[in-house]
Parts: structure tokens; C-alpha cells; sequence
């Protein structure tokens, strides 16, 4: 491990960091070792964002980056890294499945207990299916100016939370898209 004097904490991560970030983090969380681990984490009662968070943060210790620096530049890659348009895809997916692993990791602990194999790998398609059309939703949404995607995302999160944030409500259409978009470049759309 590198000493804390030669942890990189300046700047910004370089696309090649942050894909090799990328990378590792789906290769570790896809073992079912680290698996173990965050559904033993979310046993625990921990929050199981806390053990994703963990995960990134020793994976920045890997790469030479001070972890609290590197948890910092994810907060920036939308605006230093907008215009590249893969470099931004990639990060989508991998926010996408952070967050499938925090929030589905609970459930899936006790599902997997509950449920017999067949209704348990069912549930694991659908939610698989749900995970295709977030990123399909996330690389549309790419097409819109950074104004637009804000709008949008902030639609989205009403729509999750007037439905008490169910998966099927995380995703919205590319009609509902447009639809946004239109009202708020419409002149008659005067936001209060």
C-alpha cells in the first residue's frame, strides 16, 4: 500500500483512473466473496452504501489516491467529463450499480433466505431488467443540455418519491423525457 505522503489529493481523476475504477469496482462486487461481505454488512445493520463506499475507498487506496479525494471527484465527473459522451455512459453504469447494491442488498439478503431459487431468480431477472432500462434512461438522457438533465433527474426523484421510491418508479420513458424538456423550453412553462 502506498504511504499517505504519496496518495494523489489534488486535482482531478484522469479519465484512465477513473475507468480503471470503473472496472475494478464491477470486477470485485461481482465475487461472491464481496457479495458476502456487503450482505453480511447490511446483517450487521450497516448501511449498505457504507460498505460500497468502503469498497471505492480501498480500491483509491489501490490506485495511490487518497480515498476521501477520489470519493470527492466522482461528485465532479458530470461537470469536467461532460462532453465525453463514453467516459459519462460508463460513469452512469457504474453509479447505476452502486446503487443497486446499496439499495437492493437488504432486500436480497433476506429474499435469498425467504424465497425459493426459482421465485428468487426471478426477481433477480427483473430487477436485472429494471438496471437495463436506468442505464437505457441515463444514455437518452445524455442527449439534452445539463440544464435539461438537471430538470430531469429532478422529475425523476419526485416520481420516486411520490412512489415511495419502488423500482419500476426510477425509470422514466423517452416520451416522458421529451415531455419535460418540451414543457420547460415552452414559453407558456413558467416555473414558480
Amino acid at each position: 500500500m502506498a504511504h499517505s505522503l504519496e496518495l494523489q489529493s489534488t486535482g482531478m481523476l484522469s479519465k484512465e483512473q477513473l475507468l480503471l475504477l470503473f472496472d475494478r469496482f464491477s470486477q470485485l462486487t461481482s465475487q461472491p466473496d464481496v457479495k458476502k461481505r456487503i450482505k453480511d454488512g447490511v446483517n450487521d445493520k450497516q448501511e449498505a452504501v457504507a460498505v460500497t463506499t468502503a469498497i471505492q475507498e480501498a480500491i483509491f487506496l489501490e490506485m495511490g489516491i487518497d480515498p476521501s479525494f477520489g470519493i470527492s471527484c466522482l461528485g465532479k465527473v458530470n461537470m469536467v467529463y461532460e462532453n465525453d459522451q463514453d467516459l459519462m455512459i460508463r460513469f452512469y453504469k457504474f453509479v447505476a450499480s452502486v446503487d443497486v447494491l446499496s439499495i437492493d442488498s437488504e432486500e436480497m439478503a433476506c429474499d435469498e433466505a425467504e424465497l425459493g431459487p426459482k421465485v428468487f431468480t426471478e426477481k433477480m431477472q427483473s430487477q436485472q431488467k429494471l438496471h437495463e432500462q436506468q442505464l437505457e434512461m441515463l444514455k437518452y438522457m445524455r442527449k439534452f443540455h445539463l440544464d435539461d438533465q438537471s430538470v430531469i433527474l429532478g422529475k425523476l426523484h419526485q416520481q420516486m418519491q411520490n412512489a415511495d421510491f419502488i423500482g419500476e418508479a426510477s425509470v422514466l420513458s423517452s416520451e416522458q423525457i421529451q415531455d419535460i424538456v418540451q414543457r420547460r423550453a415552452s414559453p407558456l412553462f413558467m416555473p414558480m
